[in-house]
């Protein structure tokens, strides 16, 4: 049955607006997202079809904006950068509910910058910046990479550091491959991290390397 000719109280807008998001299915949740489907397909089939392409809905949450417009007829631009907003507050809200406020350990950094870090295909750099007692002042993206590769400027890093007013701050990053083993351009980068926060007088606590349910501490001594 097309949503057109579904009764208007048993559509995903008027069900979710009468009973809670949590009552629709992943498909219809999504549907709601892409707002409109394409020639002889409603939003609640594209949906369908955009889940089924990549295997399920966590593939889809790692797939980029401009993967998802290319893959399936009837996703533009428009509704492939509504998709990929979601699935990145989705992450956001994951730091934010994160019960580690300050900073320790290496575990401590992992499991903060964690939710940002995992489910991408690409690598991505985190800064999570502290103040001189480790509590948390701040968490940002710093850079994007590619599926093999990310850039971890100092200079960039330090600037964050000190303009969010910390005196302390960690690293991490993601390997898309899941695994937690640093590379020997971890290693260097880490190294010269180092030794540019001494210069300006903040404290590098650590950088970890975050995959699927586990990490690993860049050691760059």
């Amino acid at each position: 049955m097309r949503i057109r000719e579904v009764p208007v109280e048993d559509r995903p807008r008027e069900r979710l607006l009468a009973r809670g998001a949590e009552v629709l299915s992943d498909r219809e949740l999504l549907a709601l997202l892409l707002g409109s489907g394409t020639g002889g397909c409603d939003a609640v089939e594209l949906a369908g079809r955009l889940i089924a392409r990549h295997g399920g809905l966590s593939a889809l949450s790692r797939a980029d904006a401009c993967e998802l417009a290319v893959n399936i007829g009837g996703v533009g631009p428009a509704k492939a950068a509504r998709v990929a907003a979601a699935f990145e507050l989705g992450r956001r809200v994951g730091v934010e509910r994160s019960e580690v406020q300050r900073v320790v350990g290496s575990r401590d950094l992992a499991m903060i910058a964690g939710p940002l870090l995992r489910g991408l295909r690409h690598e991505r750099v985190v800064v999570v910046v502290c103040d001189a007692g480790g509590r948390v002042l701040r968490t940002a993206v710093l850079t994007e990479g590619a599926s093999d590769r990310c850039l971890l400027p100092v200079r960039d890093v330090l600037a964050l550091v000190l303009a969010s007013g910390g005196a302390a701050f960690g690293v991490a990053h993601n390997h898309p491959s899941g695994r937690v083993t640093p590379s020997e351009p971890d290693r260097l980068a880490t190294a010269r991290l180092a030794v540019g926060a001494e210069a300006v007088g903040v404290r590098f606590l650590d950088h970890v390397v975050v995959g699927e349910g586990q990490w690993g501490r860049v050691d760059y001594s």
